[in-house]
């Protein structure tokens, strides 16, 4: 995997393909995002870029540097068969006190390159006919992973470790890690991949450096929502006319929605808005579904580089203020009132 591969995250390739080359690399990280927006894409980039024998940098261009995907270890690292990367994942008990990610890791491999680590984990689990509520890391998991990591690589490199859904931890398996954590070996690397960190134990969270992924870039199949499509018209017409009982009133339906779906929605209406930009300046018709032609015409082009990024800073600030599990309203008004601005400085 290469970050060129990745959609729409050039700004953290840049930071992580600089402080590789610094030299100053934490031995203990959390990429924070949803899968579908690249972040288990970007530990597996990293962990390439990091190995490559030939880093590429260029002089121009969006993107500052990237592995060459050409030198042996480029190639293990694509094919996941690189005897210094290890996996730690949420897996299924089968009816077994003793099964472990070890006895799934063909299975992930797979996954891994199928889905081009875009998957979730309801897909991963999905591929195992397993139940996602019930897949964990356990402590056996995480005992064989600090086994592992306290031997000598087999390269004479790097060790590393992609933690993927770290919030699926027992607490068991969490303390077995905070060791590892606290006393890192030389040369070992940790990449926590999940898209919360509401789950973590305080002592795994302060102890690891965390990388915010954008959001909402990938590919979803909530774009063909009803129901999100409907909403966000619904609180874009309030956001002209800025009666407050109609906002109000529009906000409370957003807000109905679950945490997930919340999310899922503001993920979906902050690409809406970058569409409506990219588009706009592209000259090209951009429609969001609204079913008033007039509407539809107008209000792409009221999305300009004038707003963009203060449009997407206020998505931003909601999408955290939900994971941080704000009271929704709250977060939503403020995000009316931040929009209503932005679109003012059109």
């Amino acid at each position: 995997m290469q970050f060129k591969d990745i959609v729409g995250q050039t700004d953290i390739a840049n930071r992580i393909t600089a402080t590789i080359d610094s030299g100053r690399v934490s031995h203990a990280q959390l990429i924070l995002g949803d899968e579908r927006d690249g972040s288990l894409q970007i530990a597996w980039a990293y962990m390439q870029y990091l190995c490559c024998e030939h880093r590429q940098h260029y002089d121009g261009g969006a993107l500052r540097a990237d592995s060459c995907g050409e030198c042996p270890s480029c190639k293990k690292i694509s094919q996941l068969m690189h005897p210094d990367l290890h996996f730690l994942f949420p897996n299924p008990p089968n009816g077994s006190t003793s099964v472990s990610a070890e006895d799934y890791m063909g299975d992930f491999y797979d996954f891994m390159k199928k889905s081009r680590a875009l998957g979730t984990l309801h897909d991963f689990n999905e591929s195992l006919s397993g139940d996602v509520k019930t897949s964990l890391i356990r402590e056996l998991d995480a005992a064989h992973l600090v086994e592992v990591l306290n031997m000598k690589p087999y390269e004479g490199g790097w060790r590393m470790v992609v933690v993927w859904k770290p919030s699926h931890m027992k607490r068991e398996a969490s303390n077995e890690l905070l060791k590892t954590l606290e006393e890192p070996l030389p040369q070992t690397l940790i990449l926590m991949v999940d898209d919360s960190d509401e789950q973590l134990l305080p002592t795994i969270r302060s102890r690891v450096q965390t990388l915010r992924i954008k959001a909402g870039v990938g590919p979803r199949a909530d774009e063909a929502n009803p129901e999100y499509a409907a909403l966000l018209v619904g609180w874009l017409r309030m956001l002209f006319k800025l009666k407050m009982k109609e906002l109000s009133g529009q906000v409370d339906k957003i807000a109905s929605l679950n945490r997930e779906q919340l999310k899922r929605f503001l993920l979906y209406a902050e690409k809406v808005m970058r569409d409506c930009f990219l588009n706009s300046a592209a000259g090209i018709a951009c429609s969001i579904g609204s079913g008033d032609e007039k509407f539809d015409a107008q209000f792409p082009k009221m999305i300009t580089v004038n707003n963009i990024e203060l449009i997407e800073a206020a998505f931003d600030d909601a999408l955290f203020a939900i994971e941080r599990n704000a009271y929704a309203k709250i977060a939503l008004m403020e995000l009316s009132f931040c929009m209503s601005k932005a679109l003012k400085k059109r």
